[in-house]
């Protein structure tokens, strides 16, 4: 174990030499500002109207090859889209922008990965003609509890614990080597970081993806990561998401949320990360679907809305990048107005690109037909374009968009980034309890039982246990994600005959959406019945502690990647004293302003 630390603290000292290393060409390429308007200008001039409108939109493609997808992806893109390949799926819309997913089938390894934007930019510039241009390809990678990118890529644990940590420069070390994998990869647009404030512990949609409650905290990690993805990585860093999605109580995928801050709160409480996302260079800021009636009391979702967009965020804040809509197929959009409408209506409020509409060709039709009517100008059409043109420039894209696949393998997981995920994560670990003084754990021949929430991507019951074996502990792991009352009763007999039982929880406060039979509560209930210790793990929200009475000893890592566990594991057994500290207030179940742990509590040994 020993040896291994070692290694890994040796590798993670050479991340800075390597990084610095790497060519200069990596980096977002530095141009003349007349160059970068010169060829905005000239491809401008070029392009026809629909290539122009194409520019507006990104969206999904189904399918891991540009020309040749499964059968099921052609059928899906056919039914989407009226065309078979993603290819064909660009070269119809004269698509600005694609974004990744994997249930789109686009993400399987850094070669299938890096092969695909390679294809999928090959068809974007068609022939060379003039007009012609290359993709901004996205993805959601924020790290944490929203990953995109696959084993072997770098896995951070996300924005709470990066507020747990406290560094601006762990902050900006996530930033910059997940933007360097992701470069690698033809990926140019990750929708990162989140700059909300998550002031409300019940939000459903935020959470951990906040760096926390506190605005100015927020703000300093926000600020960071802009600079790790733009100045250290070469991509494009997108804020999100304005004016503030951090205090709601409803999803906007499903619903229309409405934020009841004063202009006094806002400003106080949401505003400072954008402002200093802006202060600090932030090329692209994505909208929030959301109603806040001090900014606008028209009941329109800030996306939808010229005061908000227009007014406060180019006019109060001076933001002079691109504006990027929230997915155009969220609810939260689509509640006041028909799928045709919402597109035209982003614009006029003053977005860019359009991203994710539930139906492409309408709402490619409702933005040319709004030109012929008058109700949007070709001119107005231009001034996004140009905006989306100057970042491609700036990405290099005009230069030459496909990447080197092999460089690609090579760099997705190398061992400096994996060293620097170790590093990073580690100090974000936060021991919230330990009443009965049962930690650090010895290392001892004792029976463990490993058990609680799970998942498939990263196997965190199975992680915990491997360290607990490696510690000389005899393991049983028992996943038990949302357990029926069989698998209840049956887990707490195992429990009793065991000495010391480790339960992960996953917002196991949720019990509206996430788990709404509360099984996770009911199976710690039932494991502290037993009388044999017990710990437990939130691996998501830190706010289970308050739903989980009786519970002596509880631990937040604010997210179950294998860096993770592995931290929590070594923590557990005092081979790393925990210091992290809560990035937010837990309140007690009750609530009403009644605290449990305050901000900034965190326990070490």
């Amino acid at each position: 174990m020993q040896t291994r630390l070692v290694t890994a603290t040796a590798l993670a000292a050479t991340l800075a030499a390597t990084l610095a290393s790497v060519p200069a060409q990596a980096a977002t390429p530095v141009r003349p500002p007349t160059a970068e308007h010169g060829w905005v200008t000239s491809t401008l001039r070029h392009m026809s109207l629909e290539q122009k409108v194409g520019q507006l939109f990104a969206t999904y493609v189904y399918g891991g090859d540009a020309t040749d997808p499964s059968a099921a992806d052609r059928a899906a893109n056919l039914a989407a889209f009226g065309v078979e390949t993603p290819a064909e799926v660009i070269e119809r819309y004269h698509l600005g922008g694609v974004c990744y997913f994997s249930w789109s089938h686009n993400l399987d390894s850094p070669r299938q990965i890096a092969t695909l934007s390679n294809g999928l930019q090959t068809a974007a510039r068609g022939d060379g003609a003039k007009g012609r241009v290359p993709l901004l390809i996205s993805t959601d990678q924020e790290q944490g509890a929203v990953v995109r990118m696959p084993s072997p890529a770098a896995q951070f644990p996300g924005s709470m614990a990066l507020g747990a940590g406290r560094s601006p420069r762990a902050a900006r070390t996530a930033a910059e080597v997940t933007g360097r994998e992701l470069r690698a990869v033809g990926i140019q647009q990750p929708y990162a970081p989140i700059a909300d404030v998550n002031v409300n512990p019940g939000n459903p949609v935020i959470g951990v993806r906040s760096f926390g409650a506190d605005p100015t905290l927020v703000a300093d990690l926000t600020a960071a990561q802009v600079t790790g993805f733009q100045d250290r990585a070469g991509v494009t860093a997108v804020a999100k998401h304005f004016p503030g999605h951090g205090d709601t109580a409803t999803d906007s995928h499903t619903g229309l949320p409405v934020i009841n801050h004063s202009r006094a709160e806002w400003d106080r409480i949401d505003a400072p990360p954008f402002k200093r996302a802006i202060r600090a260079g932030v090329d692209t800021i994505m909208t929030a679907h959301i109603v806040v009636p001090a900014l606008d009391p028209s009941g329109d979702p800030a996306t939808l809305s010229p005061t908000i967009l227009t007014g406060v965020l180019r006019g109060e804040l001076g933001f002079r990048g691109v504006i990027v809509t929230d997915a155009l197929n969220m609810a939260g959009v689509r509640a006041k107005y028909g799928d045709e409408r919402v597109p035209v209506l982003a614009l006029k409020a003053g977005a860019d690109q359009l991203l994710m509409p539930p139906n492409l060709a309408l709402a490619r039709d409702a933005v040319l037909r709004a030109v012929d009517t008058g109700e949007l100008t070709e001119r107005r059409i231009d001034e996004s374009v140009r905006r989306i043109l100057g970042v491609k420039y700036r990405q290099g894209l005009a230069r030459s968009p496909l990447v080197d696949v092999e460089k690609a393998v090579r760099t997705v997981g190398a061992p400096e980034h994996l060293a620097a995920v170790t590093q990073v994560t580690d100090p974000t670990l936060t021991a919230v309890r330990n009443d009965a003084g049962l930690l650090p754990l010895p290392h001892a021949d004792r029976s463990v039982l490993i058990t609680g929430w799970d998942s498939a991507a990263f196997a965190p019951v199975a992680t915990v246990a491997a360290g607990f074996t490696t510690r000389g502990a005899r393991v049983t792991a028992r996943p038990a994600t949302l357990p029926s009352d069989a698998t209840i009763t049956a887990t707490a007999s195992q429990a009793a005959e065991h000495d010391l039982t480790v339960v992960l929880v996953n917002k196991a406060w949720d019990t509206a959406v996430t788990d709404p039979r509360a099984t996770q509560q009911r199976l710690v209930a039932a494991l502290l019945g037993t009388g044999k210790p017990v710990v437990v793990v939130a691996v998501r929200d830190p706010y289970d502690i308050a739903y989980l009475p009786g519970v002596t000893t509880y631990l937040a890592t604010y997210s179950y990647t294998r860096a993770a566990m592995d931290a929590l594991v070594r923590a557990l057994h005092g081979d790393l004293s925990p210091s992290g500290r809560l990035p937010v207030t837990i309140p007690t179940a009750e609530g009403a302003g009644s605290v449990l742990y305050p901000y900034g509590h965190g326990l070490s040994w």
